[in-house]
């Protein structure tokens, strides 16, 4: 399974961005998948998540800024990231449990490759 990540770059304070991840490989089904974000010498921390039925959390730093999107038919999940500010200058990662069948139901996490986003003042 690999989750290919894309959507990053550098953009003035208040200006957005969208970030898409794209799920492929041997894939039954997906329950939750998400967006965090790491600086250097600070732990990954939750963007935003949304499990298989749609619900959804967000860091209090993202209420009211981003958006996540989920489409179950194609394995993707969008942050759409507005009223950027120059704190959100950080590596966001996508992250996904997948379900694959094989003699028994195995569930895995896994990590996109990281896309950098930088916000400019």
């Amino acid at each position: 399974v690999q989750l290919q990540a894309s959507g990053g770059g550098l953009v003035q304070s208040g200006g957005f961005l969208r970030l898409s991840c794209a799920a492929s490989g041997n894939i039954f089904s997906i329950n939750g998948m998400g967006w965090y974000r790491q600086v250097p010498g600070k732990e990954r921390t939750l963007v935003a998540h949304v499990s298989k039925d749609g619900s959804i959390k967000y860091a209090d730093s993202a209420k009211g800024r981003f958006t996540i999107f989920r489409d179950n038919a194609k394995n993707t999940v969008d942050l759409q990231m507005n009223s950027l500010r120059p704190e959100d200058t950080a590596v966001y990662y996508c992250n996904a449990d997948t379900i694959r069948i094989s003699d028994v139901v195995v569930v895995e996490n896994h990590w996109g490759q990281g896309t950098q986003v930088t916000v400019s003042s």
